[in-house]
């Protein structure tokens, strides 16, 4: 038998231990199957299950541990965060889940188990707190599993950390299993660095009701209206499919989690001893979409709250900030124009492209002296036609003086042929662009794409980062004062929401060199405005905003007398 077949056939859900007591069904959290299954492989001795709240992922560790009992008995410890957690769960999830199962029932040994030792047929169970150095060093051992391992101590006393304690006491067994689940905190976090250490690495996969595209469910694609409240939220929030954008209702959620599939993000060696899993809560059949809507804008104010959601919602490392950028920052910065014109004092206009897999991103910007630059358009588009209508339509100053693009950057990251194809096309205000994968010198470089196109098509590199900070900087100064980088008026939420998705984090390495990188606050969220921006930055600085000054001033007119002969008066002649 496998686990998830013995799991339907002999567990039982204790009403301590779950909202839904009663037999224990796979059909129902169809994506713990592989992670439990995987328990059977006799190659894999290394199973990590980095996941939310509400999906299941404590039972799918019991269902090992009864697994193990009943099919294949081994002397086994559980480890949890501290020596009173693990009595707790003693006494309230393992023995009721022992006395629910018949053939645990029956191997259970309970006139010769202890609170902290169960005993068996053929093996027993230790359970320990990763903060008892003796009770983690004291017998070898072929099963370990860890409950919550962020929440463990790094020391153990005076030895080593809890995990590695641990470990050390199943080298004897060639057969052994090391079972990891828990939430993520840091990517300092012990789940995070055994998720990213995995020979494996797999997110679940789910099709699209409407068009069967397969997909990870992720926060981009979950909207609700703009300005609603946690509760609005709730009632109002859709999420759209990735390829077709329809939208999935919650009750379409339960068919596609059982057509879904773990499919590898990395790519594994040719022989795999070690998988890691990641799920996330949209995937819960007990959260619905408006769920976590409502969950997300009732945290996003506050940090611990915040960390919390993209803990144990997401499943996702909370990465500590650095000179972050602030959405109430960027709307602080509106000024009193209106969407689609900029002020007199504009000379440049400049806009930036964000070219996705099926559609676009772009902002326009006009920019003058001092490096004082305006928002004049921004938004999604569908098409290349639309991309050409944005960078060739007329845009009006206050005084009413027709202005037009005068450099687009588009991104060459995603569709690169139809990218430079198109600039190739509009090579008078359009040129391709990528950000660099490391830091460079100068803010940007030029690399000679096509030699036969005119005088060349150039792509333009450039060091995001530089442009980020550049961006970051600005929205420091106040809004109108020179030097400003402001917005319209009728600016709305999600603009600001996403040129703040990404904050600076710091990296140490093994030589303790530090450096700074920005990196979006969560792993799905929105930056593509963030990304036109960093264009449009770039663009300024190829067309020379650093060298502008303000107009000269025009010379005042002399005033002339109402005698149309002027100073002669009776002397003209």
């Amino acid at each position: 038998m496998s686990v998830s077949q013995w799991a339907d056939t002999y567990r039982v859900l204790s009403a301590k231990d779950s909202a839904a007591p009663g037999r224990w069904h796979t059909s129902r959290t169809p994506y713990l199957q592989a992670v439990m299954d995987a328990f059977n492989k006799p190659s894999i001795h290394d199973i990590t299950f980095v996941a939310g709240t509400q999906l299941g992922k404590t039972a799918a560790e019991q269902n090992m541990m009864g697994y193990a009992i009943d099919q294949a008995p081994g002397p086994t410890l559980i480890v949890y965060p501290t020596d009173k957690l693990a009595e707790f769960t003693s006494q309230n999830r393992i023995k009721p889940m022992i006395a629910l199962s018949k053939p645990l029932a029956r191997k259970f040994d309970e006139e010769h188990s202890q609170k902290l030792e169960l005993q068996f047929q053929g093996m027993y169970i230790a359970l320990v707190g990763a903060n008892s150095p003796s009770g983690l060093a004291s017998r070898p051992v072929q099963y370990v599993f860890f409950d919550e391992i962020d929440k463990f101590p790094k020391w153990s006393g005076q030895e080593a950390g809890p995990l590695e304690l641990a470990e050390e006491r199943t080298k004897t067994f060639y057969n052994k299993k090391i079972v990891k689940v828990s939430s993520p905190t840091l990517k300092t976090g012990n789940i995070w660095k055994s998720w990213e250490r995995a020979d494996a690495r797999y997110e679940y996969y789910v099709p699209c009701p409407h068009c069967g595209t397969y997909q990870a469910l992720n926060m981009k694609y979950l909207r609700w209206p703009e300005g609603a409240t946690p509760y609005e939220a709730r009632d109002a929030a859709e999420y759209h499919c990735i390829h077709c954008d329809n939208v999935i209702d919650d009750r379409q959620k339960m068919d596609m989690l059982r057509h879904g599939e773990w499919r590898a993000v990395n790519k594994p060696p040719k022989r795999v001893r070690s998988v890691a899993y990641h799920l996330s809560s949209f995937y819960s059949p007990w959260l619905t979409f408006g769920d976590i809507a409502y969950k997300f804008l009732s945290a996003k104010d506050e940090p611990e709250r915040l960390m919390n959601f993209i803990n144990s919602w997401l499943a996702e490392p909370w990465v500590n900030k650095a000179n972050p950028m602030r959405s109430d920052l960027v709307l602080e910065k509106k000024l009193n124009y209106v969407r689609g014109t900029m002020p007199a004092a504009a000379q440049i206009v400049t806009c930036g492209v964000d070219v996705q897999l099926d559609h676009f991103w772009y902002s326009v910007r006009a920019w003058g002296p001092h490096l004082t630059s305006w928002l004049v358009d921004y938004g999604r588009l569908e098409t290349w036609a639309g991309v050409e209508k944005v960078i060739n339509r007329d845009y009006a100053d206050t005084n009413g003086e027709v202005r037009n693009v005068n450099l687009a950057c588009i991104d060459s990251g995603y569709n690169t042929d139809e990218v430079y194809a198109f600039c190739a096309q509009h090579m008078d205000v359009a040129v391709p662009t990528k950000g660099a994968s490391t830091a460079m010198r100068s803010r940007y470089s030029v690399t000679v794409i096509d030699k036969t196109v005119g005088f060349g098509l150039r792509r333009y590199n450039f060091d995001t980062n530089q442009m980020k900070d550049f961006i970051a900087g600005r929205l420091n100064v106040d809004a109108g004062a020179p030097g400003s980088w402001n917005i319209c008026k009728d600016t709305e939420p999600y603009y600001a929401d996403q040129v703040c998705a990404e904050q600076k984090v710091e990296y140490k390495d093994k030589k303790g060199h530090v450096t700074l990188r920005w990196e979006p606050v969560t792993a799905h969220a929105a930056n593509h405005l963030l990304d036109c921006e960093t264009n449009n930055a770039l663009a300024a600085e190829v067309m020379g905003v650093r060298y502008l000054t303000e107009p000269e001033a025009e010379p005042e007119k002399e005033e002339h007398q109402d005698d149309w002969l002027g100073d002669a008066g009776e002397n003209w002649f």
